[in-house]
């Protein structure tokens, strides 16, 4: 059950949700209660955490100033949807426990809205905080160029950082709420459904948040991973969505090039597994698509001597870590 707070209705409720998050999600909290910007509740959801112990000793000194819920675990989605349910704002400001705000984030996003009242949704550029590599900008690796619509979303022309957002509960509400059944990329399926809506989504280029990027286990599976969990969506989209017949163009066509992309990155696991055959048929497949010269170089080397690949895979490891720096 939900703490309680006996708070005026504020203007906006920030969503924290926290899983394995004990250790950082003190700075994320005092970022948030740094803000100029102080018509807000928070409400940090537990996730079934197995760190509970620690996590609820950390925030013991913030209980007086949150909304706490503690849950099982339903992954990312199902926790921000149980506070979205329990919140009380016109608006939802999404801050993952892991990330942190500059002190005039909420201030500057709300006036945007104030600026335009037809917007639905809004978000800004952030630095992007690696454990393993220099910071930079969200938007110089991830790009917003022109409106953000249904569109540009599916193609990622524009491309949306969850801790940035800030959105009317309404439009949240009437998109469905966040996909529960969605292992990962639940936050781009929301963004997209939402634009589908027809909301109007704004943007600034000012930088109101940290995002933190933790060193994954893998970056070759953590990529194709990912990569799949996006044409998983875009395959969702096609079934149920009623799409028109411009839409469906475009996403077919984006579907086809994800699709392309997951097979190549998996392929390249295969080959870091040894599983040459494997990893030869996946590239085969992706290359369908691509018909790159090194893709069908690299085919020919696995047929004639597929044991000969550590040069190969140094080179997709070269590659990878570079794309990820």
């Amino acid at each position: 059950m939900p703490s309680t707070l006996s708070n005026p209705t504020p203007k906006i409720s920030v969503i924290i949700p926290s899983y394995k998050t004990a250790g950082l999600i003190a700075g994320c909290l005092d970022s948030l209660f740094a803000q100029t910007y102080s018509d807000f509740e928070a409400i940090v959801v537990n996730d079934g955490s197995p760190d509970t112990p620690e996590l609820e000793r950390v925030l013991g000194p913030y209980l007086d100033r949150i909304v706490y819920i503690k849950q099982e675990n339903k992954r990312c989605a199902g926790a921000r949807n149980n506070a979205i349910r329990h919140a009380r704002g016109e608006f939802v400001a999404f801050l993952d426990s892991d990330d942190t705000w500059m002190p005039d984030h909420l201030a500057s996003q709300m006036q945007l809205f104030e600026a335009d009242r037809s917007l639905d949704l809004v978000y800004c550029d952030g630095i992007l905080a690696y454990d393993w590599a220099p910071e930079c900008r969200f938007m110089e690796r991830n790009p917003s160029n022109g409106e953000a619509t249904f569109e540009t979303l599916i193609v990622e022309r524009c491309q949306i950082p969850i801790s940035a957002v800030v959105a009317r509960k309404s439009a949240v509400l009437k998109a469905g709420l966040f996909d529960e059944t969605l292992p990962r990329c639940d936050d781009y399926d929301m963004w997209v459904r939402i634009a589908f809506t027809g909301a109007k989504i704004g943007y600034s280029r000012k930088v109101g948040a940290r995002f933190f990027v933790g060193r994954p286990g893998s970056l070759s599976q953590s990529k194709a991973r990912m990569i799949e969990g996006y044409w998983n969506i875009l395959e969702k989209f096609k079934r149920t969505l009623p799409l028109n017949e411009a839409q469906r163009e475009v996403v077919e066509k984006r579907a086809a090039e994800i699709k392309a992309r997951y097979l190549l990155e998996e392929g390249k696991c295969k080959l870091e597994e040894r599983q040459f055959d494997q990893g030869r048929q996946l590239i085969a497949e992706a290359n369908d698509y691509f018909h790159k010269p090194l893709l069908s170089v690299t085919l020919f080397g696995l047929s004639v001597a597929p044991g000969a690949t550590a040069k190969l895979m140094a080179f997709w490891k070269k590659t990878r870590s570079a794309e990820s720096a």
